[in-house]
């Protein structure tokens, strides 16, 4: 591990200083094709049963993938008997095209034509081993056998399918594995195949450049396909197709670069389900395009619910961090990311839903993808301010004051950092009701009423339940309610504080009292304490808050 360059080698691409990728943005969707059923199906542990394959299909279709990768019918008498039963059942949509995988063998191919036979739209997908560890470590074949094998392939396909009109047919035609492939000589086999195959602007071919195996950094990529798209004898005959992998944890960035190069067409899987670690990403890749303002043509509205399936088809699981559709990927545990996100979704509601998106850390609406807001902020021992109060404001319609917020979280913090644990909204609420909300100890008000007592005063009468225990009778005036019961605590030594800020507002319909108010009081020393009040009368709702934070001083 100390001299690593004894046993690797750097990864060398092409020379390409005029390269004009780095300057081009992604600006329309590509054509997407599914390889869940082929290359994902064939990474599971456990793969899928023909009705769940059928399930997954059906869930791809709806996703609005017109290109899927069914399976490698040659391979099996499985695999053979799910292309015929979607083909025989009428089960493939008139707009989407099967796509089925077979190598440059005769018997092999002639197998996969057959199993094809009936359908509307199909793509046959030929490869060989082009790059040098493959040919000849695997192989133990040449250049020249290579390129003979992938032109002789391609011719008997082409005979094949001529013989059956019915369907429309297409060739794609992967070197394997082109990044490790000398590049010219990539070339030359893609140009031999396309001339075999008949390919023109108007029979395309889809030649698919696949990055089996990430060798070096995403960029290096790029130049490989641009330097092939310009180096192709004609661009207009060719769908230059992406297949890449993520041995390098940086499949996305690399699907991404190739489509700045050039590339028209992306395959790749759900969540990035494949060998090793996994092919592209499709979903990150289509809601990247999305965060930029470019429909990626695909339906990810119901994203849980794709999980949901994805998970019980594979018996795969969706890591938490995965970038759309991980459990906490639009969560903020961090105090200042929840007090940004809180300000960002205040500002959000008074702009109302047509403004452009601009919430501080979440670079797409959950909601568009079926997410909700609840789990936006979640609160442990890290959490700030804002946070908590997010969670009341949007979980429970406790809009509290700004300046209350310090007070309040600290309260919450010391909670959760006590437990060692996140904390639920419901815990969060309990918390905040038991340290805040209609305190009655050590003062307790048992009744009250007020009368107008003009000049705009107020003249109230209570009754106050002190430690002893003793009931005070109490009678003063005061220029309001709280003002008053102020003024009638004071003789007897129960007001050795100030009000120095009161709110309230009505709670959201359906709970189980009306009005919330939010009292701040500071005694002689400076020290202040914020209570919050809740009643079906506003008036009380202040006058229970007043007597919350005055015994929150205690």
């Amino acid at each position: 591990m100390r001299q690593p360059g004894k046993k690797y080698r750097p990864f060398r691409t092409v020379q390409l200083p005029d390269r004009t990728w780095p300057d081009r943005t992604i600006d329309r969707a590509p054509r997407w094709c599914s390889v869940d059923l082929r290359d994902g199906n064939q990474a599971l542990a456990v793969p899928m049963s023909v009705p769940e394959k059928l399930e997954m299909f059906q869930e791809l279709c709806r996703i609005g993938f017109k290109e899927i990768e069914i399976g490698f019918p040659s391979a099996s008498d499985t695999e053979f008997a799910f292309t015929r039963q979607l083909i025989e059942k009428g089960l493939v949509p008139a707009d989407v095209a099967v796509q089925v995988l077979v190598q440059a063998r005769e018997h092999l191919i002639r197998r996969t034509v057959e199993s094809l036979h009936g359908a509307r739209k199909a793509i046959v997908h030929l490869y060989t081993p082009t790059n040098p560890a493959q040919r000849e470590i695997v192989f133990g074949l040449s250049k020249e056998q290579v390129l003979e094998m992938a032109v002789k392939g391609a011719k008997l396909i082409r005979e094949l399918t001529d013989a059956r009109p019915d369907t429309e047919w297409q060739l794609e035609f992967s070197p394997e594995t082109f990044v490790l492939t000398e590049t010219d000589y990539a070339l030359e086999v893609c140009e031999a195949v396309a001339q075999a195959w008949g390919a023109n602007a108007k029979r395309k071919i889809i030649l698919n450049l696949p990055l089996t195996v990430e060798a070096g950094t995403p960029n290096t990529h790029a130049d490989q396909i641009e330097w092939f798209c310009r180096n192709l004898s004609d661009r207009s005959m060719a769908v230059i197709s992406l297949h890449t992998h993520n041995d390098r944890g940086t499949g996305v960035a690399a699907t991404e670069l190739g489509l700045m190069a050039g590339a028209d067409r992306v395959e790749g899987t759900l969540f990035g389900n494949g060998e090793r670690t996994g092919n592209l990403d499709v979903v990150t890749v289509a809601l990247n395009m999305f965060s930029q303002g470019v429909d990626p043509g695909l339906d990810l509205g119901g994203l849980p619910a794709i999980r949901a399936l994805y998970e019980r088809l594979t018996r795969m699981t969706v890591h938490e961090r995965h970038p759309y559709a991980g459990d906490l990927v639009f969560t903020a545990f961090s105090g200042s990311h929840q007090d940004a996100i809180k300000k960002g979704m205040d500002r959000r509601d008074k702009q109302g839903p047509e403004a452009p998106w601009d919430i501080p850390y979440l670079t797409i609406d959950p909601k568009d993808i079926g997410r909700s807001y609840e789990a936006i902020i979640r609160i442990n021992s890290q959490s700030g301010k804002g946070g908590v109060a997010y969670v009341l404001d949007r979980e429970f319609g406790y809009d509290l004051p700004k300046l209350m917020h310090p007070e309040v979280g600290q309260l919450i913090g010391q909670h959760a950092d006590k437990l060692g644990k996140e904390l639920s909204p419901a815990e969060i609420m309990e918390h905040f009701r038991k340290h805040f909300v209609n305190l009655t100890q050590p003062m307790e008000l048992v009744e009250f009423d007020s009368d107008p007592a003009g000049k705009g005063m107020v003249a109230c009468r209570a009754k106050v339940r002190i430690p002893g225990p003793k009931v005070l009778d109490l009678r003063a005036e005061g220029n309001g309610p709280i003002s008053a019961l102020v003024h009638a605590l004071d003789p007897h030594g129960w007001a050795g504080f100030t009000v120095k800020d009161y709110r309230s507002h009505a709670l959201a319909s359906g709970t189980e009292s009306a009005a919330a108010a939010y009292v701040c009081v500071q005694d002689k020393t400076g020290r202040t304490a914020w209570g919050c009040g809740v009643d079906a009368n506003i008036e009380l709702a202040g006058l229970r808050a007043l007597f919350s934070a005055a015994n929150r001083l205690e």
